[in-house]
């Protein structure tokens, strides 16, 4: 892409083409609500277009409307497109709600969710270089043409847009390609539309037809092409959903590298789009992180661990096969480590729970250590409970807290407990059966059982 000067000031509108049934996905869930890296892959396009402070986004839907009117809230107008009729009539249905806006409209897929922010820039500029063009579209050259339109162009002119099923055998020789993106003037777009007819091979009115009706008045259109063709490409399938998948991560994982972390085995790890990761984090392999995770500089986790909904203060260890589920906090130098589960609990400075333990809704004072086995007993049934464990508390292994349930600190908790009262700071609570000894009792039921079987022969 060129570099061009700055657009001027105007407004802008997006408008997000997202009627398509998505058979191929055979999928309940609307197609741009699939996730990728756990978030709906039009919203990662949406979050892209919105670091240019659109005043208007409309979201042009057909089947499955009620699920993207949910997705959506108040933050974008719904057009309907019904009948299905093309991309050109697709966006026809945008007139009402942009009708009287004069300002720049950006043309964007919901399936075609990674173009850059920078890329719709570089549009929207190249469509107010002097040469006043009618029209700007992203154009990209695969490595296999395959069923693309093609775009025809000249020194950056476009002379000719032509689906596959309608160019002839030269013009599919061109290897540069219609990612389906377009720039237009809001004054401009709808009259062009209007002129926009459906002779060809789909009887369809095709989006970019309006280039032919521009180039038939002698205007000028532009073309920018996309140094990354992988920023528009379409997610159709599950199959092209995993690869999108796939090339993402491929990106996090080497970006998370170049800003200090260290992936001991990168392809084994598995971001979320919010994933936030501080210099010399070590993360070992087969790690996921879901959404929400913050995680400060100097944190081990070791192998086979998810988290998700987390913060990790530095110096923290986890693992491995450890869970941190929403809500887990774990302040500076606190360890959680195998078969561990935390759940909307803060571990302060320096606690730790080494192994085999579940935390759920709890709050564990600074330097308190949780023996193994124990579990905070935070569910009756019918409402969640809170256990408060006091700073540099002794929790004894294969203990049960059952919440709602304070340990005082520097308290002892002996092993095998369960604790229902409250445990005052500095005392030793022990809740045990008293142990009955029968000296011999053993041998006797041996012997027993031994004679039985021999008589059973």
């Amino acid at each position: 892409m060129t570099e061009a000067s700055s657009p001027p000031e105007r407004p802008l509108a997006l408008v997000v083409l997202a009627a398509g049934k998505g058979t191929r996905m055979k999928s309940d869930l609307h197609k741009v609500l699939h996730p990728i890296a756990g978030r709906p892959m039009l919203m990662h396009l949406l979050a892209s277009a919105d670091a240019l402070d659109p005043a208007r986004k409309v979201v042009v839907v057909g089947a499955g409307r009620e699920q993207l009117a949910a997705a959506l809230g108040d933050s974008a107008e719904l057009a309907v497109q019904d009948p299905q009729l093309g991309t050109g009539h697709a966006v026809q249905q945008a007139e009402s709600a942009l009708a009287g806006f004069a300002g720049d409209v950006l043309i964007l897929y919901g399936d075609v969710p990674f173009v850059r922010t920078e890329t719709m820039r570089a549009m929207l500029e190249r469509l107010h270089e002097p040469d006043n063009p009618a029209v700007v579209v992203l154009a990209f050259e695969p490595e296999d043409a395959l069923q693309y339109g093609r775009v025809i162009a000249e020194n950056g002119v476009v002379t000719k847009m032509v689906e596959h099923k309608d160019a002839s055998a030269e013009e599919r020789a061109c290897r540069l390609c219609n990612s389906g993106l377009m720039a237009v003037r809001g004054e401009e777009l709808f009259a062009l539309l209007g002129r926009v007819g459906n002779d060809n091979a789909q009887g369809e009115y095709y989006l970019t037809d309006i280039v032919n009706v521009a180039n038939s008045d002698r205007r000028v259109c532009a073309v920018v092409v996309t140094d990354d063709p992988d920023e528009v490409a379409g997610i159709n399938s599950r199959a092209e959903l995993a690869e999108a998948e796939g090339r993402w991560q491929k990106k996090r994982r080497l970006q998370a590298m170049a800003d200090g972390a260290s992936l001991v085995a990168p392809e084994t790890v598995w971001f979320s789009w919010d994933t936030v990761l501080g210099r010399d984090v070590t993360v070992e392999q087969n790690v996921v992180f879901g959404p929400g995770v913050t995680v400060a500089v100097g944190v081990v986790i070791h192998a086979f661990c998810h988290i998700e909904g987390a913060r990790l203060e530095s110096g923290v260890s986890v693992g491995p096969f450890a869970r941190l589920r929403p809500g887990a906090v774990l302040e500076e130098k606190a360890r959680v480590g195998n078969f561990v589960e935390v759940k909307n609990a803060v571990l302060h400075a320096g606690a730790k729970a080494n192994h085999l333990t579940y935390l759920g809704d709890a709050d564990v004072g600074a330097g308190a250590n949780i023996g193994a086995g124990t579990i905070t007993c935070n569910y009756d049934g019918y409402f969640k409970y809170r256990t408060v464990i006091g700073e540099r508390a002794f929790i004894g292994s294969n203990s049960a807290l059952i919440a709602p349930v304070k340990i005082g600190a520097d308290a002892i908790v002996a092993a095998g407990s369960a604790v229902s009262r409250d445990v005052a700071d500095g005392e030793l609570r022990l809740v045990r059966a008293e142990q009955l000894v029968k000296p011999g009792w053993a041998d006797r039921f041996h012997d027993a059982m031994k004679r039985k079987k021999a008589e059973r022969k």
